[in-house]
This record gives structure tokens, C-alpha cells and sequence, in this order.
């Protein structure tokens, strides 16, 4: 690759001089190239090992990030707020003053979800070790969120197993349970209202894989779009390699 490059330099010398200036324009975009080009692809090994050593540490990341204190309710993005069924209930009990048991049914609703995330490093780890080869070459050069899908597609179904009995116990745990109980009697004894009936595991289960593969999404793109967050040789070869594949 080296020895390209005097030579190119000697022609676009040459043409900056001898042709109109397109010809010369034509010779730079050449020489960008071969300046840019990596020196040799990745093998299939490293292309999966790269890739593997990537996700597993946005999906750490992301679920250390979620399941510390506040990783949801301190988040304005991904904090769970009252159902949205359940937003005329809300409203009433604010209206009647009872504005504080409805931030501590929320305040418990986001501790569960953050329970409920430190469950998920196995199934993604699992998911990642299970990618085939084509997996692997159909994440590196698609879209910039294609690592992402592939884990979702992967991994949903058993995370909302996985996260079903700690929501529920941090739902017991944190008290949202009762808190719920004690809302709805309140409500439901507002003359005229119409009752309302909500799956609350299924609810926080819901939202906190939202907000997983949200976080998860967000490192996947700072890695593709950010060379500096690639710490390692083999992380700055594979991903190197797959920009210029996608220019």
C-alpha cells in the first residue's frame, strides 16, 4: 500500500500543473483512498471477536448504567410514569390532593425496573457467544443500530421471563403493590369513574426493556460513530475495516 502512494503523489504533482483542475480534483479523491484504506482486513475470527468484545461491553454498560439507583427514575427519557391507562387515575388523585402517593407509586414502579435489568446480563452474553459468522458480517455492515436488533430479536422473550419474578418481588419489596391497591380504592370510590385494571409486572417488564435496548443502541452508536471509544487494537481493525466497507 506504501508504495502507491509516491507514485500518486508524483501524478497528482503532475496533473496540479499539466491538467484542468477536475483531472487533479479526480487523482486527490485517489490518493484520500489509499491513505485511508486499512492496511489489511480482519479475518473472521477477529471480525467476531471484535464484535463480540464490543457488545458485550455496551450491553454492560447499558445495564450497569440502568440498574444502579435512579438508572431509570433519574433519567427523564426512560423514567416510567404512571400507566397510560391509568393517567386519568393520576390526575384525579392529584386533584384531590394526593399527589404524594402517586410519586411514590412511580418512585417504586422505577426501583423495580432497576431490579429487574441485572438480570439481563446472561441472556445478552448468551446471545452474543450464539452469533454465527453471518450474524456477525450482517451487524459490522449494517445500520447503526444493527447490533441492537439482532440482541432484541434474541434475547426479548427470555428477558421478559427473566424479568418477571424480581419485578414482582421489587413491586412487594418497595411497596408498589400496596400503593396500587390503595390508589385504585381510592379511586374507584370517585363517583362516575371508569375502573381501571393494570398488569403492573407486565408494565415495569415492558419499560424496562425499552430502556435497555435504548441504552444498549446509544453506546452501539457512539462506538461506530466515535474511533476514540475503540479501546483496543482489535476493536479499532474490525470497526475500521467496516467503515470503509460502507463508504
Amino acid at each position: 500500500m506504501k508504495s502507491l502512494i509516491l507514485p500518486i503523489c508524483f501524478g497528482l504533482f503532475l496533473a496540479s500543473i499539466l491538467f484542468p483542475s477536475t483531472a487533479s480534483a479526480q487523482l486527490k479523491k485517489l490518493l484520500d483512498k489509499v491513505v485511508t484504506a486499512p492496511v489489511d482486513s480482519p479475518s473472521s475470527t477477529e471480525m467476531a471477536g471484535g464484535l463480540k468484545e464490543a457488545l458485550e461491553k455496551g450491553a454492560g454498560i447499558g445495564v450497569d448504567r440502568l440498574s444502579m439507583r435512579d438508572g431509570f427514575l433519574g433519567n427523564a427519557a426512560l423514567k416510567l410514569p404512571f400507566p397510560e391507562e391509568a393517567v386519568q387515575v393520576e390526575r384525579a388523585l392529584r386533584r384531590v390532593g394526593m399527589g404524594v402517593l402517586c410519586d411514590q407509586l412511580i418512585t417504586s414502579l422505577n426501583r423495580a425496573a432497576e431490579d429487574a435489568v441485572k438480570e439481563a446480563r446472561p441472556l445478552l452474553t448468551q446471545a452474543i457467544k450464539d452469533m454465527t459468522f453471518t450474524d456477525v458480517q450482517a451487524i459490522l455492515l449494517g445500520s447503526d443500530r444493527a447490533a441492537t436488533d439482532y440482541l432484541q430479536r434474541s434475547t426479548t422473550e427470555g428477558l421478559k421471563v427473566k424479568f418477571a419474578p424480581p419485578i414482582q418481588a421489587s413491586l412487594q419489596k418497595v411497596g408498589a403493590a400496596g400503593l396500587w391497591e390503595t390508589i385504585m380504592t381510592r379511586y374507584n370510590k370517585i363517583p362516575l369513574v371508569k375502573p381501571v385494571t393494570t398488569d403492573l409486572t407486565a408494565y415495569v417488564t415492558d419499560k424496562a426493556l425499552v430502556g435497555l435496548f435504548v441504552e444498549i443502541a446509544n453506546e452501539e452508536l457512539k462506538l461506530r460513530k466515535n474511533s476514540g471509544l475503540r479501546s483496543s487494537p482489535l476493536l479499532q481493525k474490525v470497526f475500521g475495516f467496516a467503515e470503509t466497507q460502507k463508504k
